[in-house]
Parts: structure tokens; sequence; C-alpha cells
């Protein structure tokens, strides 16, 4: 998709990202939904998709192995999908998102997950705690930087949260289904919200 980007006009070209899908409230708004999907496969200039490629190959080669492919796959399109919907529900209507962050967001909150699932496994704790601290660096760099699409982060590292915990590891029996069940209503509860709320904001 970068190399589309770039032959269509240049990865940091607006018009060639909006025609590719990139979120923008008001198109969505007119009933594009499916930005809401196209942003995490589209990245705004070289420096941005070498740290977001970075960072997935340093966190998939950890979390994919131990969760699975599909798992991994469902963990990275569903909390993508929660971040640009928190960032349609609370974000700038003006503005003007990609990338792949919300997904990743959505990884660092599965370990999260997992750490509290499986709280005897020092090596699951120790990994929770470090990317806690992650979230929590990033987001306070957020803050501190322009153009960084913070509300799109905190959705997809609640959406990886509850993810997570819905998921579990494969063929152990942790947690029980009634709260793997309430895990997922709550993720469906939540993005219903937030679609709605950007709906009427922006509407």
């Amino acid at each position: 998709m970068f190399l589309v980007e770039s032959l269509l006009g240049g990865s940091q070209n607006l018009n060639t990202l909006i025609l590719l899908g990139a979120k923008t409230n008001s198109l969505i708004q007119e009933g594009q939904w499916w930005r809401l999907i196209t942003p995490m496969f589209l990245h705004i200039g070289i420096f941005h998709i070498f740290m977001n490629g970075f960072t997935l190959l340093y966190v998939g080669q950890v979390l994919e192995p131990m969760i699975g492919h599909w798992r991994f796959l469902i963990l990275y399109v569903l909390s993508g999908i929660t971040g640009n919907l928190a960032s349609f529900a609370f974000g700038a209507n003006n503005a003007l998102s990609a990338g792949a962050s919300t997904s990743l967001f959505g990884m660092f909150g599965a370990f999260l997950a997992l750490a509290l699932i499986y709280r005897e496994n020092r090596f699951l704790t120790e990994l929770g705690k470090s990317f806690l601290g992650l979230i929590v660096v990033n987001l306070l760099m957020d803050l501190t930087m322009s153009g960084i699409d913070i509300w799109g982060h905190i959705g997809g590292a609640i959406g990886g949260l509850l993810l997570g915990y819905a998921l579990g590891i494969p063929r152990i029996n942790r947690p029980k289904m009634i709260l793997r069940i309430l895990a997922i209503v709550i993720v469906v509860v939540i993005s219903y919200f937030m679609y709605v709320k950007g709906m009427i904001v922006y509407g």
C-alpha cells in the first residue's frame, strides 16, 4: 500500500491519502464507513511506516507465536477499528489520520490482558508491566506532539485489552467462557457508542 501511495502521488499527499481510504470524520459521517478499517494499512511518510513496521516486527514476533495466527489477525484488525472509532468519536473533525498505530496499541493492550489472566507466569507479568509503561510513555509523548492521534491510540489500547482477554492463549482454558463473552460484549457496546457519538457530533 505504501508503494501504491507513492505511485499515486506520494504518501504525504492529502488527495492520495483520502483517495486510498485515510480517516476523515466528515467522510465517515457521509457513509464511508470503510474509513474505519482502511487507515491502518496506510502511512504518511517513510519515517512513519518504518517506525510502525519496526514496532510490528518487534512486538509481533513475541505475540503472534503466543496466541496464534488467527487470533493475532483478529486482534490486529479489530483493535485498529476500535482505535479509529475512538478517533472518530472524540478526535478533531477536520483531522486526517492513517497508520497502524491503533493496531499496535491494541497489541500493547493485549499483553496487559495476558498479564492479568496468567498472573502466575512471571514472563507474562513482566511483559505486561513493560507494555503498560510503553503505553503511558507514548500517551504522554502524544500530549506534547502535534499531529498525533491520541484518541486512536487510547481506543486501540482499550480494544486490545478487551480482545486479549476474550481471546486468551490457545489450549489454555482461561479465562472462563462467561468472562470472554462479557469482554466481547463490552467491545461491541463501546464500539457502537463511539460510532453513534461520532455520527451525532459530526452529523
